[in-house]
């Protein structure tokens, strides 16, 4: 009896299949509608629904089954789907593209675009948080930053203008002047005059 309960499916073997598979597509084109924020999971409320999404859909997935075979019946047909829809979409990049969608570029030459974060409903705070995860200190660091449609926040340092480099230079080498006049006064003794060269 308790065999039986655990490796025999409680629902027939080819809706075990099918099952995995519309939940699947559901969830991709769920996703696919509700932007690209919700895979960034910038927020924890983001992450919560995430998280949570596994769970309700846990009961459309397995039905009424609560088996070990039927589980792992399950886990394999999401498994073999996927790795198909993988190979799929990497020969077809079209279509990997009109479902992925494009990236939204949210920071350009140090300035935020507005529009772009009430677009993809990312408040500066968040996209704050995440240059500080990426090492800069802030937004005016970051020459660009691109939301990709598989959610991941792509930041790229400002490079230094040709002012920048030229006053770090000068800089360099007023600190060096200073240093060399204070090893000057070093070696001359204290209350001495030097002379004019004449």
């Amino acid at each position: 009896m308790i065999w039986s309960d655990l490796l025999m499916p409680g629902t027939p073997w080819l809706e075990k299949i099918i099952r995995p598979l519309l939940v699947y597509a559901a969830l991709l084109v769920l996703l696919r509608l509700f932007g690209k924020r919700q895979l960034a999971q910038l927020n924890p409320y983001d992450l919560v629904v995430l998280l949570t999404i596994s769970n309700t859909v846990q009961n459309a997935i397995i039905g009424s089954d609560n088996s070990v075979l039927g589980g792992l019946l399950s886990a394999l047909t999401l498994l073999v789907f996927n790795w198909f829809v993988v190979r799929f979409l990497y020969r077809h990049h079209q279509i990997d593209e009109f479902i992925e969608g494009d990236s939204t570029l949210l920071v350009e030459n140090g300035g935020v675009i507005q529009a772009a974060l009430d677009k993809e409903v990312i408040t500066l705070h968040e996209l704050e948080a995440a240059a500080h995860k990426q090492g800069f200190e802030s937004l005016k660091e970051v020459d660009k930053c691109i939301l990709e449609p598989g959610g991941t926040l792509a930041m790229f340092g400002r490079k230094p203008t040709p002012d920048d480099l030229r006053q770090t230079e000068v800089l360099k080498q007023l600190a060096e002047i200073k240093a060399l006049l204070a090893a000057g006064r070093q070696l001359s003794p204290a209350g001495t005059k030097i002379a004019d060269q004449p």
